[in-house]
């Protein structure tokens, strides 16, 4: 019984002697293991924050041209009360302050306004794109030029064919 009992004593004293060695052992991570964990977050990150760019620059290409639609109803609003006269700029309807996703004012000219002929949004054979007025949001880097195919316009979200067409200028064919 006596010896039943010191090796009973003896075998969980090596066990807690084991335990206590392996318990020391688990306490923290190698720097091998921390620096794979920063190289497998790098990578994830790496391809996560394109695919995030894209996705919020399609929202933002979405909401300008939402914004756009629901502009339209005001304007042939304004021009039904005034004798078909398209209102001068779109603080005759209120929505003057109006920015786009991009923080940038949108654009808007009348096509009864003579003097706003060259600022007339055109396609690629140089023929404005709208008979009654144009409204666009110069997209992503801020900049237009008249002609949708110019540099400047292909991420415009614009308005054409007399609001048939409300979305990317890159888009557009008509």
């Amino acid at each position: 019984m006596i010896a039943t009992q010191h090796s009973t004593d003896t075998a969980q004293s090596s066990a807690t002697a084991s335990g206590a060695v392996r318990q020391a052992r688990q306490r923290g991570f190698t720097m091998v293991e921390l620096m794979i964990a920063v190289a497998i977050v790098a990578v994830l990150t790496a391809i996560a924050l394109p695919s995030y760019a894209k996705y919020r620059d399609r929202i933002r290409n979405f909401n300008a041209a939402d914004d756009i639609a629901s502009l339209q109803p005001l304007i042939t609003q304004y021009a039904l009360d005034n004798r078909n006269a398209y209102p001068a700029s779109l603080a005759d309807i209120g929505r003057g302050g109006l920015k786009d996703p991009w923080g940038h004012a949108y654009q808007y000219v009348s096509h009864d306004d003579p003097t706003g002929i060259g600022a007339w949004r055109k396609d690629h054979n140089i023929v404005p794109i709208n008979s009654d007025y144009d409204l666009w949001s110069s997209g992503k880097d801020g900049q237009t030029a008249p002609p949708l195919t110019a540099g400047p316009s292909r991420d415009d979200i614009v308005r054409a064919n007399n609001g048939r067409f409300v979305g990317l200028a890159s888009d557009f064919d008509p």
